[in-house]
C-alpha cells in the first residue's frame, strides 16, 4: 500500500532547503563580484599595505590587522564578564534576582549600534579625555569596550544556557564528594558546559567581527596599526562602509570591496571550524 504524502515534512525540508541555499547563494554571489581584483591581486591582496584606488594598488593587511586587534581585546574584555555572569545566574542568583538580571542584559541586545556608538563618543569618550588616558576622542580600546557591552548578553544567555543544562545529579555527586560549591562549578559544570560556552564565545567573536556602525564612530578609521591602547585604527567592515556608496558604480573599486568581504566571510568560516573542533575535543576529552 502506498504511503501518503507527508505535506508538512516536504514543507519544512522546503524550508530548510531554502535556508541552505541561502548561503550558498551568498557565497557565490560574494566570490562573483570580487573575482576581478582577488584573481589580479592574488594573496597579495592579504599581505600587502597599501590601498589606494587611482594606482589600483589593493592591500587589506593593515585593516585585516586592525579587525584582529579589536576583536581580541574586545573578547578580552567580554568574555570575562559574560561567564562570571553566567556562573552567577546559573549557580548562584536567586530565582527573583535572575528573573530582574537575565532580562536586563538581554536587553543590552535591542539597543542599535548607532546609539552605541554615540554613548562612546559622547560619554566614555569625555571619561577618556578626563582622565588623561588618551589624547583623541576615539581609539582601539574605547572601541572594544562599547563592542564588549554589545556582545556580553550572548555570552550570557548562551552560558548561562549550557550551564543550566548540565544535569543536577552531577552537581549533587560532586558535593556529596565533599567538594564545595566553587570546585563542583569549576570542575564539574564548566567542563561539561564547555561546547555551549565556547559556542557563545565564537558567536560574540563573530558579532564583534562584523560590528560596522559603532566602529566607524569610535575608532577613527586612521589606516594604520594602532601602536597603543588609545591609538587609531580602520578595520575591514569600516572601510566597507565608508567607500562602498562612493565607489558602487566603479567595477574595480566595488570588486576590491567585496573582496574584504569574502576575507570576512572565510575568517567566520574559519572560526566556524574551529569551534566545532574544539567541541569535538572536549567530548572526547570529558569521555575519555
Amino acid at each position: 500500500m502506498k504511503e501518503p504524502t507527508d505535506f508538512y515534512k516536504g514543507l519544512f525540508f522546503g524550508i530548510a532547503a531554502v535556508t541552505a541555499l541561502l548561503v550558498f547563494v551568498i557565497i557565490g554571489f560574494l566570490l562573483y563580484a570580487a573575482a576581478p581584483v582577488l584573481t589580479t591581486s592574488g594573496i597579495g591582496f592579504i599581505t600587502g599595505s597599501v590601498w589606494n584606488y587611482d594606482s589600483h594598488q589593493y592591500g587589506i593587511l593593515i585593516f585585516l590587522v586592525d579587525s584582529i586587534l579589536l576583536t581580541a581585546l574586545t573578547l578580552v574584555i567580554a568574555v570575562p564578564f559574560g561567564i562570571l555572569t553566567a556562573m552567577y545566574l546559573a549557580e548562584w542568583a536567586p530565582v527573583w534576582m535572575e528573573r530582574i538580571l537575565r532580562p536586563l542584559v538581554e536587553l543590552l541586545v535591542g539597543i542599535p549600534s548607532v546609539v552605541y556608538g554615540f554613548f562612546g563618543l559622547l560619554i566614555l569618550s569625555n571619561v577618556f579625555t578626563d582622565l588623561s588616558l588618551a589624547s583623541y576622542h576615539v581609539g582601539l580600546l574605547l572601541t572594544a569596550i562599547v563592542l564588549a557591552i554589545m556582545v556580553i548578553p550572548t555570552i550570557v544567555a548562551l552560558s548561562q544556557d549550557a550551564m543550566r543544562g548540565v544535569p543536577d545529579e552531577y552537581r549533587d555527586a560532586s558535593i556529596a564528594l565533599g567538594a564545595t560549591r566553587w570546585e563542583t562549578v569549576r570542575s564539574v559544570v564548566i567542563p561539561a558546559a564547555f561546547p555551549g560556552i565556547v559556542t557563545s564565545v565564537v558567536l560574540a567573536m563573530m558579532r564583534a567581527m562584523g560590528e560596522t556602525m559603532a566602529v566607524v564612530m569610535l575608532l577613527g578609521n586612521n589606516p594604520k596599526i594602532p601602536a597603543s591602547l588609545f591609538d587609531q585604527g580602520y578595520t575591514m567592515t569600516a572601510k566597507i562602509l565608508n567607500d562602498i556608496l562612493y565607489y558602487v558604480s566603479f567595477p574595480e573599486p566595488r570588486a576590491a570591496l567585496f573582496g574584504i568581504a569574502v576575507v570576512i566571510f572565510l575568517m567566520e568560516m574559519l572560526a566556524v571550524a574551529g569551534l566545532r573542533l574544539i567541541c569535538s575535543w572536549a567530548q572526547k576529552r570529558s569521555g575519555a
